[in-house]
């Protein structure tokens, strides 16, 4: 690959996995996020005691893009606690998206104000990357964005179905007037790019339903380096052990898993790790059938893992939820949707259930609590699976679409899913 690439990234997404990749390729130019653990002042919090860090701390510190030089990374440490701080406010879809399309813009503008260190590419991130596509394009500059999740247009109808189904989990009904904006920045970044690159098949198709180019649409699924390699024997005595991981929830079909609970009775126990922003009474109910987790740091997800039997996640729409591909690394039989994103395999790493189908659900999990000799098959391939789907072979596939931008030849099609 010839030239450099400049990476801007809002969070620690895939634990900084793109500036990662390039940075060990000798491919990154520079490296923009909001904020982490290497740079400005934040660098400083690691010096205190683990122990006497909040929660909150704790997740700051566990933001280190390793392999990356504090020399080549730049953060916006004020706009990052100023997002921060409004995050933890926000009471509802409306509001989430009203602080996307600000955080969104206003990171682009930051990066694109701060230049691009003479590389010859962008990689930026749907809803985050207008401006700063638009300042790379203007100096002849190639452009990669990454679709993150489904579109925004499609997730606001998917959701929405679920604010009707279920109108206490949502609160009272208000139109997300912040969505069209959303949607709107996300055109305009596609028809900027060279290429558009989806992590799953859900996520291409989608995109080009809304409009978006067909010929540059990649997919190109994640990969994960798994937290721990201990293997735990498959447990065959008392109630099934369920986990669910993400924010607790419409869009990640939480109240299916709840229903899923109520069915399954004392034959298993759940367990959402994430955080929630539901009503209290809302809580208070799923509290009586789930235990709520709360925010989990990622130095202690491994843990959560070990405890679990069967990873469970029914989301209605993801892009490819990160939290599969660690649940297969930690040999964990899978139950989830097609919307999920996922590159779990019917029947052979676990279950792939229609959405809003709680009973699908249920009779994934009996069928896995009655045959230890299924839960010992299906753990065994989920390992192997993920084998495939490392940060190194997702290196391999991400440089495969990369690499012809260079030389104006954007690819097309999907890279390695089978």
């Amino acid at each position: 690959m010839s030239g450099t690439v400049v990476v801007s990234q809002l969070g620690a997404r895939m634990h900084y996995a793109v500036p990662r990749i390039l940075a060990s390729e000798g491919q990154l130019a520079h490296f923009y996020t909001d904020i982490c653990a290497t740079n400005s002042w934040p660098r400083l919090i690691n010096a205190l005691p683990s122990t006497v860090l909040p929660s909150s701390l704790k997740r700051l510190i566990g933001r280190v893009p390793k392999g990356v030089a504090p020399s080549l990374t730049s953060t916006f440490p004020a706009f990052g606690v100023t997002s921060a701080i409004c995050r933890l406010r926000l009471k509802n879809v409306v509001e989430q998206t009203r602080h996307a399309v600000w955080a969104g813009s206003h990171f682009s503008e930051l990066v694109a104000s701060s230049g691009f260190h003479g590389a010859a590419g962008l990689y930026a991130f749907s809803g985050d990357a207008l401006e700063q596509m638009r300042a790379a394009k203007a100096l002849g500059m190639w452009t990669a964005l990454e679709q993150m999740i489904a579109p925004r247009e499609v997730v606001e109808e998917l959701v929405q179905t679920e604010q009707r189904s279920f109108p206490d989990w949502a609160g009272k009904y208000e139109e997300n007037r912040y969505a069209q904006t959303f949607a709107e920045r996300e055109k305009a970044e596609w028809e900027l790019a060279d290429v558009v690159i989806c992590p799953s098949e859900f996520v291409r198709r989608n995109v080009i339903a809304c409009g978006g180019p067909p010929h540059r649409c990649v997919v190109v699924p994640y990969g994960i380096d798994s937290q721990s390699n201990d293997r735990k024997p498959t447990r065959t005595n008392g109630p099934l052990r369920v986990l669910t991981v993400g924010e607790v929830g419409l869009r990640k079909g939480s109240p299916y898993v709840v229903e899923a609970a109520r069915i399954m009775g004392s034959a298993a126990q759940f367990r959402m790790a994430g955080p929630t922003i539901l009503p209290s009474e809302i809580k208070k109910n799923v509290a009586a059938l789930v235990e709520l987790r709360g925010i989990v740091p990622r130095s202690e997800m491994a843990k959560e893992y070990q405890w679990a039997d069967v990873f469970l996640l029914p989301s209605v729409c993801e892009g490819s939820a990160t939290a599969i591909y660690e649940a297969l690394a930690a040999g964990l039989p899978i139950i989830c949707t097609e919307n999920a994103g996922s590159v779990v395999r019917h029947g052979i790493d676990g279950f792939v259930v229609p959405v809003r189908d709680s009973q699908a659900i249920a009779e994934a999990l009996f069928e896995l609590s009655r045959n230890a000799a299924t839960r010992i098959a299906m753990s065994t391939n989920a390992r192997e699976r993920a084998a495939d789907f490392t940060v190194k072979r997702y290196g391999e596939r991400l440089m495969q679409v990369l690499t012809p931008l260079s030389r104006k030849q954007a690819p097309a099609g999907t890279l390695n899913q089978s």
